[in-house]
């Protein structure tokens, strides 16, 4: 009986283990975008993957955080490389957000912050795994400061199949404050 008992005990202990993970965190905050993209795919190399990002007033001054994540204890097997673009002209962001969308970089993430060198910039996060099948996107950045605006606008784009996948308040270069979407479908 005692035997059945800790068997019993021990599957139980044992399943209860499998069942909990722990995660690895790595924080990465520069107020430079092209130094977050160098530390995000050197976070990459290493096996974290993007788990969150965010703009603004740090310790450290105005700055763009993020949160790469990784199962502990996991092996180093991540394929992924990160594009951080930042911008303050909506026509540029949909311009390179489509260049790289042809090149399978999939959206991740959006948020506004005072950059050393762009002032108040829009800035996105695009993700492509290597270690899936190539897929590529279409991307559209709708940004207005009326939100009647951009109700019309979004049901537009939605009709088109066009998800939307983020959004900020962000104040551009042509219209102030604004509100910026950025949607995408994925092509063939």
């Amino acid at each position: 009986m005692t035997r059945l008992i800790l068997t019993a005990w021990l599957v139980l202990a044992s399943a209860g283990t499998a069942l909990a993970q722990s995660y690895d965190y790595r924080v990465l905050a520069t107020s430079k975008t092209s130094t977050m993209e160098k530390e995000m795919n050197e976070s990459a190399e290493a096996g974290y993957s993007f788990h969150a990002v965010m703009g603004g007033e740090t310790m450290g001054g105005n700055e763009v955080v993020v949160v790469m994540a990784k199962t502990a204890g996991a092996e180093s097997a991540n394929r992924k490389t990160y594009k951080l673009l930042a911008t303050r002209k909506t026509s540029t962001m949909e311009k390179e957000l489509g260049e790289l969308g042809e090149e399978g970089f999939e959206y991740r993430g959006q948020t506004v912050f005072d950059s050393a060198f762009g002032g108040r910039e829009v800035s996105v996060i695009l993700e492509r795994d290597g270690a899936t099948q190539a897929r590529r996107f279409a991307y559209r950045v709708q940004a207005t400061s009326k939100t009647s605006t951009m109700q019309k606008e979004l049901q537009q784009v939605g009709r088109d199949g066009y998800k939307l996948m983020g959004m900020t308040v962000a104040k551009t270069s042509f219209g102030g404050n604004e509100l910026v979407c950025i949607l995408s479908k994925e092509v063939d």
